[in-house]
């Protein structure tokens, strides 16, 4: 349950803001349903307040907590044990954390823009409140999970700092809110994750023809495809004649088919309507492996883009690449079609599936990407 607060007397915003020690913005965003006129808050009124807040509460002569479901942050224990980020995530565990993550931090909002093939949603949330539009997304391939761990704990940390007025690896999280409209999509593919993670689903009908696309073994860690076997990222209208042509799989399989036609399957469905929907100034799609960055496109891409990947590139050490002999994906797509930067950032180095020792490495090197996304 949410934390949720009552006003003991009419209060100021600027007054409520300054006792709960964090700023007026998240106030307004995590209350999307008041009216705060001329800056005042009536008595009696019930107000939903992300979860750190509730540390100064007690004994409180403006204001009452409604409900203290939630286990309080208090600053000698690390917030990883109330929202631990940093763990393998199947679509079950992230759509838990989400909904834990929707309770402490309330200006944070999600929308299902789709549903898998198996029927499970494929979330977006969204927070800020600028005029810039930033997109990112990960598990994109069903072996590539690792992403979704990493993208999920860059947005706890970011919050966290958020609520706290902290700057988060030298940058006011503040400033970034204000300035930027993040768009987060950390699994486009729960079918494949779950397939890779934990297997054949129970009483699938898919079961017959993943097990003879897998040639009958029960190992799926290789899996990148989504469950009807056709590689979501070979799925866009640019060039895909070409990905068809030369793609050695002509049928269903573990990976690289683009499918019959572009844009038959769900998921991919669903990323296109939402960038159709939204207009974003750029977007991010999150792989591995090889610690590089993908920003070209037949060179349609904007000049702005070139300066963005010269800072993702310093703050990370991937290697920025412009031209790579690559069509019908995610990012070839947007950028052919909107003409505005966009990039596929290769986490990691190694072997897919990327093991999950090498979460700390790839954060630490990776953060820096996320961050410049918001303020470049």
């Amino acid at each position: 349950m949410m934390t949720i607060i009552r006003t003991k007397k009419e209060i100021s915003l600027n007054l409520l803001a300054n006792h709960l020690e964090i700023n007026k913005e998240l106030i307004i965003d995590s209350n999307v349903n008041k009216k705060f006129e001329k800056d005042f808050i009536e008595a009696n009124t019930q107000l939903n307040i992300p979860n750190y807040c509730d540390l100064v509460l007690e004994n409180s002569e403006f204001v009452e907590l409604m409900n203290n479901s939630l286990p309080r942050v208090h600053e000698n224990i690390q917030r990883d044990t109330i929202l631990n980020t940093k763990k393998p995530y199947d679509s079950g565990r992230l759509y838990k954390d989400i909904d834990l993550l929707l309770t402490m931090y309330p200006f944070v909002k999600k929308e299902i823009i789709g549903h898998s093939v198996l029927g499970s949603p494929i979330i977006e949330l969204t927070l800020g409140k600028g005029h810039k539009k930033v997109h990112m997304n990960g598990s994109f391939h069903a072996n590539e999970w690792i992403t979704t761990s990493i993208m999920m704990h860059w947005l706890s940390d970011y919050l966290g700092a958020l609520v706290k007025s902290d700057q988060f690896e030298g940058h006011d999280c503040l400033s970034l809110y204000k300035d930027t409209t993040l768009s987060f999509v950390p699994m486009v593919n729960p079918d494949g994750v779950d397939l890779v993670l934990n297997g054949v689903p129970n009483h699938s009908v898919y079961e017959a023809s993943l097990f003879q696309m897998n040639e009958d073994s029960l190992d799926f860690s290789q899996w990148k495809a989504n469950i009807r076997g056709i590689d979501l990222n070979n799925q866009y209208p640019v060039n895909w004649e070409i990905e068809k042509e030369r793609k050695v799989p002509k049928s269903p399989s573990p990976r690289d088919y683009p499918g019959d036609a572009p844009l038959t399957e769900p998921e991919a469905i669903a990323l296109a309507d939402l960038v159709k929907r939204r207009d974003f100034d750029r977007v991010l799609a999150f792989h591995t492996q090889g610690e590089e960055i993908y920003w070209g496109y037949l060179r349609k891409e904007p000049e702005e883009a070139g300066r963005i990947v010269n800072e993702f590139e310093r703050l990370s050490g991937y290697k920025a690449v412009r031209d790579i002999d690559s069509h019908a994906g995610f990012r070839d797509w947007y950028v052919n079609d909107w003409r505005k930067p966009g990039y596929t950032v290769e986490l990691g180095f190694g072997q897919n599936p990327l093991p999950f020792s090498q979460f700390d490495e790839i954060y630490r090197k990776s953060k820096g990407i996320f961050l410049a996304a918001l303020y470049m």
